[in-house]
């Protein structure tokens, strides 16, 4: 057992969006199985082949956008913890969908970026995009044709946000991982910061990873980070 935090950070991976219907990125039957990661999802991808880059994020895009896919229970819950909770609190999310927000969410970091959005390639301006988008759309800042890319972080590239996210983790007393394996980074990376500066950890995952966290609880997303993140306020 552990004291009340007085200040949290949450990371959440594929894992709490995957029961809202966003396929992972190692699902076998969908979008990534036949888009191999080195054409889609890198600068030298984007650079040899940008159609196929742009074709591919637009079906991701439109997939997001579908009326099929809405917040899930546990989506939910992050969103009422940090409405509720006292303490100071930071979502971390490694997925690009805009479920967090559609859900409530406030304090939030996409590391990885958003999917619905597109970045000028000379100015760094980023700018919101719901619809397709291809080498021959103008950019809104420069005009030129060609100049957008998804604003996705690909392999190989630099996270969003990071100094912002250490100095979270190095200030919290709770750390919780969601819906990531708490073997591998960032939730390992982001794990030992928040613990060298003795905040107590937990991981949330569908199924057993057997990392060292302070506490492992297992199961569907919207069946246990619900009842876990209820059970925090009462505290």
């Amino acid at each position: 057992m552990f004291k009340p935090p007085h200040s949290a950070v949450v990371l959440t991976g594929a894992g709490i969006s995957a029961e809202s219907g966003i396929e992972t990125f190692r699902a076998a039957d969908g979008l990534w199985a036949n888009h191999p990661v080195e054409e889609v999802a890198t600068p030298e991808g984007f650079a040899r082949d940008p159609q196929k880059v742009y074709d591919f994020y637009n079906q991701r895009r439109r997939q997001l956008v579908s009326s099929k896919i809405q917040p899930n229970a546990a989506h939910i819950a992050l969103a009422t913890f940090e409405y509720e909770f006292d303490g100071s609190f930071l979502l971390i999310t490694q997925n690009v969908d805009n479920l967090h927000e559609r859900a409530g969410s406030k304090n939030l970091l996409h590391m990885h970026g958003e999917l619905l959005k597109m970045r000028c390639q000379n100015s760094g301006i980023v700018f919101d995009i719901e619809k397709d988008f291809d080498f021959d759309t103008h950019c809104q800042c420069c005009g030129t044709l060609g100049n957008l890319r998804p604003h996705i972080v690909w392999f190989g590239e630099m996270p969003f946000h990071m100094n912002e996210i250490n100095r979270a983790l190095e200030s919290c007393d709770l750390f919780v991982a969601i819906g990531t394996s708490g073997n591998v980074y960032p939730a390992s990376s982001f794990y030992q910061i928040a613990k060298s500066r003795k905040a107590y950890t937990v991981e949330i995952n569908l199924e057993e990873t057997k990392s060292v966290f302070d506490d492992n609880v297992y199961g569907r997303a919207t069946e246990v980070v619900p009842a876990y993140f209820k059970d925090l306020l009462q505290k």
